[in-house]
């Protein structure tokens, strides 16, 4: 079953992704090609690097990135339990400002698995 929350933000995503991609800009180009590059297999598992991206995202506090590496956990099979332990983490080191942003991922979360359902 889809999730209207799930499928507007990817649908929102890969539009202006493209846009952005079309224009043809060097160093955009090479900002993304980094990105896809960055969370392959590597010494670290890309289970770790997603929760390390959704971490630092939490503290950066960018709902954007914390809904795209939420995805990618979900994706790779992480537990809510496992993300939620790695958010507790971004909470602590990044303070209270962090708890709205955490209230949204806690709900882009359970839409991601409201999807299996």
């Amino acid at each position: 079953m889809k999730n209207k929350l799930v499928e507007e933000f990817n649908a929102y995503r890969e539009k202006m992704n493209a846009k952005m991609l079309e224009d043809n800009n060097k160093i955009i180009k090479r900002i993304f090609n980094l990105d896809t590059n960055a969370y392959r297999e590597g010494v670290l598992s890309k289970k770790t690097k997603e929760l390390l991206g959704l971490g630092n995202s939490l503290v950066l506090r960018c709902d954007d990135c914390v809904r795209y590496h939420l995805e990618e956990c979900h994706k790779l099979g992480l537990t809510k339990e496992e993300i939620v332990e790695g958010m507790s983490i971004s909470l602590l080191i990044g303070g209270t400002i962090v708890i709205p942003h955490l209230r949204r991922a806690f709900e882009y979360w359970e839409a991601l698995e409201a999807q299996q359902s």
